[in-house]
């Protein structure tokens, strides 16, 4: 079963449910960063953050998220962009984390991210980005959506992430769901709703055991009368970097230290942390982008 991304609606329109099975998507992402464990679940359930919040709240080409996890943890950050169709990338601070497995024999997620904050940045094309910040509630990641978009969207939200690591430390199993309450929606749907997520297995179960992303929206809305999209979206991890968007970046330091790597190393290699490729650049096209911090710093 490949990754997919489904969307679903209820025939009132009062509740909207995305899920999103991403194994392949999490398993890239392990073999990209080399992750251990517990650096896997935390990277894999950010980056099916990414997708369902993307499917959420990002309608055009050029919109896009950044997902920002600051934890005091021996994890460090969690970064994960995405895009509308959706593609994801993301990376940890330290993909070599090794914890105790938590009080519930599960890998220690939260233990790994510690205490901090959770950052959402929307850029929908306006003259300044959204920025929405709330506190880390527990760092299991799932629970810190959930309060993000109860305090900064005011959209009563319920957020399912899971990621399934095997022995060999490979993904078995990742995704997650995300069901949101839309004004107009009733009491008893909503109360129905959370009936049916305490009865509701695990999404890492839910997905091992075969179900498709449409099976589990069909499982969280279970007695309400729902629609599911006929469009099928498959998540993919893909990265955006280039060359050109590293020489963007030494230009960018200005011309001063461009002056100074040049002058003390002579050539330049630059690493991409979302994809790990690699980008080197001779002294002769330093030289030539140095030319052209100049003419950036010359008065117009």
């Amino acid at each position: 079963m490949g990754d997919i991304l489904k969307r679903g609606t209820s025939a009132d329109g009062g509740v909207r449910i995305f899920a999103a099975v991403t194994t392949e998507l999490a398993e890239k992402a392990r073999k990209i960063h080399d992750t251990f464990p517990v650096a896997t679940a935390a990277l894999g359930r950010t980056l099916t953050a990414g997708v369902l919040m993307s499917a959420a709240g990002l309608k055009t080409e050029t919109d896009s998220l950044t997902i920002q996890i600051k934890g005091d943890g021996p994890l460090g950050s969690i970064i994960v962009c995405a895009d509308s169709k959706p593609n994801v990338r993301g990376y940890v601070g330290n993909p070599f984390v090794d914890l105790p497995l938590n009080a519930a024999g599960k890998l220690d997620v939260g233990g790994a991210v510690g205490r901090g904050s959770l950052s959402i940045v929307r850029d929908l094309g306006l003259k300044e980005p959204y920025i929405g910040q709330v506190p880390l509630v527990s760092g299991e990641i799932a629970e810190d959506i959930t309060m993000y978009y109860a305090k900064s969207e005011q959209i009563p939200t319920a957020v399912g992430l899971g990621v399934l690591v095997d022995r060999d430390y490979s993904v078995l199993s990742s995704g997650g769901f995300m069901v949101q309450m839309m004004p107009g929606s009733t009491d008893e749907t909503a109360q129905l709703i959370e009936k049916n997520l305490k009865n509701a297995d695990s999404v890492t179960s839910m997905i091992a055991g075969g179900m498709t992303a449409e099976e589990i929206i069909f499982a969280v809305a279970e007695g309400i009368d729902f629609f599911i999209e006929n469009s099928e979206v498959v998540p993919e991890y893909k990265c955006t970097c280039s060359k050109e968007r590293m020489e963007k970046a030494l230009i960018s330091i200005g011309y001063d230290e461009l002056s100074r790597l040049i002058e003390e190393q002579g050539e330049a290699e630059l690493s991409c942390q979302f994809c790990e490729n690699k980008y080197n650049f001779s002294k002769n096209e330093l030289e030539e982008l140095l030319r052209q911090a100049s003419d950036r710093k010359k008065p117009r």
